[in-house]
Parts: C-alpha cells; structure tokens; sequence
C-alpha cells in the first residue's frame, strides 16, 4: 500500500497592505533608501515620438478615491518596440518602457510622463492599437489587477484591436480608454481606474 504523502498546507492569502509603499516605491513614500527608483524614468530624454502625461484616480465600489495603490505600466516606445533582450539596440538609449509610480497619500491622483506608444503585433500578427499595461495592487486586493490604456484619439486602431474586441459590450470597452486634453500646452490623458461597481474598468485574466 503506497505510503500517503504529507502535503504542505497552502498559505492564507494576504492584500498588499498599506505598507506597499516602503518596499516597492521608497522614494515616493519618503524613505531615502536607494540613489535611484527603480522604474521612475520610463522614456528616458532621448526618447522619440509625443511627449505625453498620464493621469488618473482608482475608484472603489463606494466612488471613493483609494490613496494607497502602486501602478505599474509597462509599453512600447513609440515605434512599437518593446525594450526587452530579444530586441537589443532597436530602443532608443535610456528607453525602459516601465515604470512605477503610487497614488498621492491626500487626493489619491496619480500620474507620470511617458512618450506616446506606437502600435505593436499581436500573437496572430494582427497589430494592436497603442497602448499601455497597467497592473494594480492595493490593500484590499489579494492578486493585482492587470488592464490595459489605450487612446482616445486613436479611433480607427482601437476599433480594429483584437484585445479590445475581446470585450463583448461597447459601453464596458469605454473603460479601456483614456481621454486626451491639452493642458498648459501639454498633452494630458486622464485615466480612472475604477475597482467595482457600474463603471469597473475591464480587468484581464493574464
């Protein structure tokens, strides 16, 4: 009779808690720990293509601001190109394409700088529209969050990516979508990210 196995029992699951901050983004929480942040400069200044910002609040199912979240975005430069070692030298110098940034401790608001992205292939060769990935953590959430922001202005691509075509109802599509205004002479995309109820953000199973 074969002998039965001892199985190590799963662990409970834990949120972020509200001490995410300290150990993924220091510097933004106000702790003088490294003598650079790790994902702050997502372009770089020799970067091509627009200048652009990202803004936005995560809204909870209550319409109230979460003031503790970490984002992550990852994207493409703005020729489609992915700095990652597959591609080596096809990035412009400094181009990291990652970032990460946390929400204002009093507003919520978040925000960071990039270059617009340019349209990058599918798996099936389709092209995809531009856009950025975001993931999500906060306390109260057990896995992040993995979405994706595209652009307002770029109709036409947006209407033909497979990604959002996933999507079966038009009005949840909308939620994949950041809306430009020019501020200041400078382009702004706004972007809220809401966690639950009428208006949640599409979420992806990635």
């Amino acid at each position: 009779m074969p002998q039965e196995l001892n199985y190590l029992k799963e662990t409970p699951s834990q949120t972020a808690g509200p001490y995410v901050h300290i150990g993924l983004a220091p510097g933004a929480a106000g702790f003088d720990i490294y003598k650079s942040e790790l994902g702050w400069d997502i372009a770089g200044p020799d970067a091509k293509g627009e200048r652009i910002r990202i803004e936005g609040v995560v809204i909870d199912g209550t319409g109230s601001p979460v003031k503790d979240v970490l984002i992550e975005a990852w994207q493409a430069n703005a020729e489609g190109i992915y700095a990652h070692p597959e591609h080596p030298g096809e990035v412009e110098e400094g181009f990291r394409g990652w970032g990460r940034v946390i929400t204002d401790f009093e507003t919520g608001e978040w925000g960071f700088d990039t270059v617009k992205p340019g349209p990058v292939p599918g798996r099936s060769g389709t092209m995809m529209a531009p856009h950025i990935n975001l993931w999500v953590v906060a306390r109260g959430i057990n896995i992040g969050l993995n979405t994706r922001l595209y652009f307002s202005d770029g109709e036409d691509a947006n209407a033909a990516d497979p990604v959002i075509n996933l999507v079966e109802w038009e009005n949840r599509r909308k939620t994949l979508i950041a809306q430009r205004i020019e501020r200041d002479g400078q382009t702004v995309y706004r972007f809220d990210i809401c966690l639950q109820g009428e208006n949640e953000t599409v979420f992806f199973d990635i």
